[in-house]
C-alpha cells in the first residue's frame, strides 16, 4: 500500500538525489525521510535506489513509480487547491515563468496593472530558458509560461500571447547599422553575443547556423541582458534580441533578418491541471491586454 507522505519524499531524493539535501529542503530529519524510503521499498518489494556511498541513483523500477508518483502528488494538490477554493479559501497565487526579456520589458506594467485590478492576490514570476520553463510546466512546478506556440506538446493548453521579430543588434559604429537587414550568413561571419541554450534565442542561432552550414563564431555566452548590450556598445560583437529589449538605447539599433525572423509566443498551462481562480484570472487579463 502507497502512502502519499512517502511518496512526497521519494519524490525530494529523487530530485535532490540525496537523502540528506531531501531531509533538509522538507524539513525534516535525515532519518525519518531514510526509513521512510525503506518502508516505500518494503511496502512495494522493489529496489528503488542504488546507493553507492554518498551517490543515490534511481532503479529502472524507482524511474517508473518516480512518474507515477510526481503525477498522483500533483493530482492531490490540485484536488486540495480546488476544494479550498470551493469553500472560499482562494490561494490568491500566481507561478509564472516567461523568458528573460519578456520577464525584463513586456510583463512588467502588466504584472502591476493586474495588481493594481486584484490586489489581494500575489504573483511570483520564474524567468528561464523556453524550454526549461515547458518542463517545469509540465513537472507542475509552475502555473503558467510563456513558452514557444511551435510543438507544443498536448499535455498542455496555450492561448497566442505577441508575436515578435528577432532583430539584429549592433552598435552605432557597426557596419551593419546603415543597412535594413542582413542574411543570416552576413550574421553568423560576425563575432556573437548570444544566449546559452536552453533559450528561444539560442535555438534561432543554431537554426540558422545549421541551415546555412556555417560554424557561427561565438565571443560571449550569456543570459544577461545588460551584459548583452555593454558587450554590444563595447564593440566587442553583435547580438539578436526582441526589439523591446533596446528600443530605449540610444548607443544601439536594430536591423531585420532577411528574411525576417519572427517568433510565436503562447501562455500555456498544463491541460489536466486545475487552474486556480487567480490564474484564470491573470490569464482572462494577460489576453484581454495583450
Amino acid at each position: 500500500m502507497l502512502d502519499l507522505k512517502s511518496l512526497r519524499y521519494f519524490v525530494e531524493v529523487a530530485k535532490y538525489k540525496n537523502v540528506t539535501r531531501a531531509a533538509e529542503a522538507l524539513g525534516m530529519a535525515q532519518p525519518a525521510v531514510s526509513m521512510a524510503i525503506k518502508r516505500l521499498e518494503q511496502s512495494t518489494g522493489l529496489v528503488l535506489l542504488h546507493r553507492r556511498e554518498r551517490r543515490i541513483s534511481l532503479t529502472d523500477e524507482g524511474e517508473r513509480l518516480l512518474r507515477h508518483a510526481e503525477k498522483l502528488l500533483q493530482g492531490v494538490a490540485d484536488a486540495e487547491l480546488e476544494m479550498d477554493e470551493l469553500r472560499g479559501l482562494e490561494q490568491g497565487n500566481v507561478q509564472l515563468g516567461t523568458p528573460s526579456m519578456l520577464g525584463s520589458y513586456y510583463f512588467p506594467p502588466m504584472i502591476m496593472a493586474f495588481r493594481h485590478r486584484y490586489p489581494g492576490l500575489t504573483l511570483s514570476v520564474y524567468e528561464g530558458g523556453a524550454w526549461e520553463l515547458q518542463q517545469m510546466l509540465e513537472r507542475g512546478e509552475l502555473d503558467l509560461a510563456v513558452v514557444e506556440a511551435d510543438n507544443l506538446p498536448d499535455t498542455l493548453e496555450a492561448r497566442h500571447l505577441l508575436n515578435e521579430e528577432m532583430r539584429v543588434v549592433v552598435p552605432l559604429d557597426h557596419p551593419f547599422a546603415g543597412l535594413e537587414s542582413v542574411t543570416p550568413e552576413q550574421f553568423l561571419r560576425e563575432d556573437l553575443v548570444i544566449f546559452r541554450k536552453g533559450y528561444f534565442h539560442r535555438r534561432v542561432l543554431d537554426q540558422m547556423a545549421q541551415a546555412a552550414d556555417i560554424q557561427p563564431r561565438i565571443n560571449f555566452e550569456t543570459n544577461l541582458l545588460p551584459l548583452t548590450r555593454a558587450i554590444v556598445k563595447q564593440g566587442f560583437g553583435i547580438s539578436t534580441l526582441l526589439h523591446m529589449a533596446v528600443e530605449d538605447d540610444p548607443e544601439l539599433t536594430t536591423l531585420s533578418f532577411d528574411p525576417p525572423i519572427k517568433l510565436d509566443l503562447s501562455l500555456a498551462w498544463r491541460k489536466d491541471g486545475y487552474l486556480s481562480k487567480a490564474n484564470r484570472a491573470f490569464v482572462e487579463f494577460i489576453l484581454e491586454n495583450c
